[in-house]
């Protein structure tokens, strides 16, 4: 599909009103795309796990004005509180998905949204909510456009997530999404998020996600920031070349289990994701010391009990620890034994992959 595809013909259907709610998991990334050209187009191919618990919930309220407005209209809400901070990425939202959903300038909208995790801690709290909103909006789309499909729907919903936020595209489906152009993926595209359907070891069905939240505050450079940074970087396309390689054999070990190579694959590329912010200019160290802590008692436990857990990290200071499904007991004691000490006031979320985005409500509409 190409970017074309996603602009509707005339609507079948008007509605003047409703609210629709969907929630939407964060996702970690197990390859990291770290790097962005024209029109949130990836500088590489990447693959993550969905999360379950990590999610946003968002209600979109609408109503249809008399007559399209020359700007987009909305109020936002975030954990009960307006956020005006909030409204210029929303706006840039719409002025980027305008015309793919050219209904916008005729409803005011009403966005409510709640995070289960704090926001801006290095969860990724962008691909959960502009993945929920964008989930929202095609929502009410659908509803416009009855004959739309379910496959076209989620494909679209990622498209319009990827403007909102690059790796929101991959929030949709699950247990595990890979986007970006690879030759090995069948259907793979920088356009949107697919899930991965090729075969998956069962022991990767029910892997365990427990995030150390070591620091809570805002992060020290934006996401957005950071893939600015690879522009002109002196390693950069040697990193888009490491990026395919891992993605190529991460393939196969999903399908073999080898958990070995998977945590070796996927702690490389979170220490890669970081060395990138620290050879940059200018340059960031985004991991903190008890991060550095967290990451060394992980690998001595894996040496001295030979239980596969690992790590990944995304651009901050939190810790994903990774790890079957079946160590969950043995893991976890090690977590509350060892590490929590490291983490802000012992915070952490215990998290699992999951299967992406379920709709929550919707209030019925009132059709004209």
């Amino acid at each position: 599909m190409i970017a074309t595809d996603f602009i509707p013909s005339a609507y079948s259907q008007e509605k003047r009103e409703g609210t629709v709610i969907w929630k939407s998991p964060s996702n970690i990334a197990l390859v990291k795309y770290w790097g962005k050209m024209e029109n949130q187009i990836p500088a590489n191919p990447s693959i993550s796990f969905t999360l379950n618990a990590a999610a946003t919930t968002t209600a979109l309220t609408y109503k249809r004005k008399n007559a399209p407005a020359a700007s987009f209209d909305f109020d936002l809400l975030f954990e009960g509180e307006e956020k005006p901070d909030f409204h210029p990425k929303i706006a840039q939202f719409f002025e980027r998905i305008y015309p793919y959903l050219p209904f916008l300038k005729q409803y005011r909208f009403k966005i409510e949204s709640s995070n289960s995790f704090p926001h801006s801690s290095g969860i990724a709290s962008s691909a959960s909510s502009m993945s929920a909103l964008a989930l929202c909006l095609v929502d009410l789309e659908r509803e416009l456009c009855p004959e739309m499909e379910d496959s076209y729907f989620k494909r679209k919903a990622s498209f319009l997530s990827r403007l909102g936020s690059g790796s929101a595209c991959r929030s949709i489906d699950g247990p595990l999404v890979q986007w970006g152009l690879h030759s090995r993926f069948e259907g793979s595209s920088d356009l949107f998020g697919i899930p991965h359907t090729d075969v998956i070891h069962p022991v990767f069905e029910n892997y365990m996600d427990t995030i150390l939240l070591v620091d809570k505050g805002q992060k020290q450079v934006s996401s957005s920031v950071g893939h600015q940074l690879m522009e002109g970087h002196a390693f950069a396309s040697s990193r888009f070349e490491q990026a395919n390689a891992n993605l190529s054999r991460l393939k196969d070990v999903l399908a073999t289990g080898d958990l070995s190579a998977f945590i070796n694959i996927v702690e490389n590329e979170a220490l890669t994701l970081h060395a990138m912010m620290m050879t940059s200019v200018p340059y960031f160290i985004l991991m903190k010391p008890n991060t550095l802590e967290i990451i060394n008692r992980i690998w001595e436990f894996r040496k001295s009990t030979d239980i596969p857990v690992g790590f990944t990290l995304d651009a901050g200071a939190n810790v994903h620890v990774l790890y079957p499904e079946k160590d969950k007991k043995a893991v976890y004691d090690f977590i509350k034994d060892a590490l929590l000490t490291y983490c802000e006031k012992g915070d952490h979320l215990c998290d699992a992959v999951g299967q992406g985005a379920k709709k929550v409500g919707n209030i019925e509409n009132r059709d004209t």
